[in-house]
């Protein structure tokens, strides 16, 4: 049994807590959140142990990983700790706000011998599998095109909070539900080489009113478009478009085909637990020692993607993508 420790109990670190519940390889047992008022009563819910410090668990031998679902800025400073103090990593998309950091996190994770897993957990959908798969078959042709979209109201509830920070979300809605898509794009079509980006704050809030958009080229010679909303119902789409036809994700379970010469065809696939199947994966990746389904390269090739996205935003012009080379 992996014995870990979350680190952050929001939303999301909670809905982690949730979906751990009765994992046969897998047990949280413990639970890192500054504000410990807030978090009392959840953590005795579910059993866990409640400290409200990091160092305490990174101290502690029986402790075997920890998930972080903590603000962006704080995970550089945090995996970095967790490698040295050889404890295996889970953290919640976007792994570092900057690629260079993120470089330097696995590097730290690699020499110390620990897994490193990025929550990209779109990843794990049912239909995206499935859009992967169709792509990489070659069933649609040459791939010209990517649309995507995700937009969320979540915001639309925040009204204090590191979520609404400049410095944790430089790029609006890009930052949250974008990078989503980003990733499914990288996922996809390989990495990005030039963004063109625009951030529109209609309001500053809170709550925040801002649309995202980017252009985007891949170094296959496919282009792309990505828009999201932070004030809008949930909305996804990712839709790729090949010489031979295309095929558009909707949500997590649907997707649909279109092949020339043949009428559109709607797919629809079992329902899984989504961060359920995240977690297994980690505990594979973890006992196996075997790659997590976010490999590294693409972590690194979303948040290339990702900066030249910010800098377009500043200076209204085109980015090319740094690699690293």
């Amino acid at each position: 049994m992996i014995r870990a420790a979350i680190a952050g109990l929001g939303r999301w670190g909670r809905n982690l807590v949730e979906a751990s519940t009765g994992h046969a390889r897998l047990k949280i047992v413990c639970a890192v959140e500054p504000d410990v008022a807030r978090a009392r009563n959840f953590c005795a819910e579910h059993g866990l142990q409640l400290t409200g410090s990091l160092d305490a668990v990174l101290a502690d031998s029986s402790i075997d990983a920890v998930l972080l679902a903590t603000p962006h800025s704080l995970h550089p400073a945090q995996v970095m700790a967790c490698a040295a103090a050889r404890k295996h990593v889970f953290c919640e998309k976007p792994l570092a706000l900057r690629r260079a950091d993120a470089v330097r996190m696995f590097d730290a994770c690699r020499q110390a011998g620990v897994m490193l897993a990025v929550g990209h957990n779109r990843r794990f959908w049912p239909s995206m599998a499935a859009l992967r798969d169709t792509v990489a078959s070659g069933e649609l042709g040459s791939i010209l095109h990517i649309e995507g979209h995700n937009s969320n109201e979540n915001s639309q509830a925040l009204t204090a909070g590191w979520r609404l920070s400049p410095d944790e979300s430089p790029g609006g809605g890009l930052t949250g539900a974008g990078l989503h898509v980003l990733d499914a794009f990288v996922s996809l079509l390989g990495p990005v080489r030039r963004v063109y980006a625009q951030l529109n704050s209609r309001e500053q809030g809170p709550p925040p009113l801002d649309t995202a958009m980017l252009a985007l080229d891949f170094l296959s010679g496919a282009t792309g478009t990505l828009a999201t909303v932070r004030a809008t119902p949930l909305y996804w789409r990712v839709h790729v478009f090949g010489t031979k036809g295309s095929a558009e994700v909707l949500d997590e379970c649907t997707m649909i085909l279109r092949m020339s010469g043949a009428r559109p065809r709607q797919i629809t696939y079992p329902a899984i637990d989504v961060l359920r199947a995240e977690l297994d994966a980690f505990a594979e990746a973890i006992d196996n020692k075997r790659g997590f389904p976010v490999p590294k390269a693409d972590v690194l090739a979303t948040l290339a993607a990702f900066e030249a996205a910010l800098r377009s935003m500043q200076s209204g012009h085109p980015i090319g993508c740094d690699d690293g080379a």
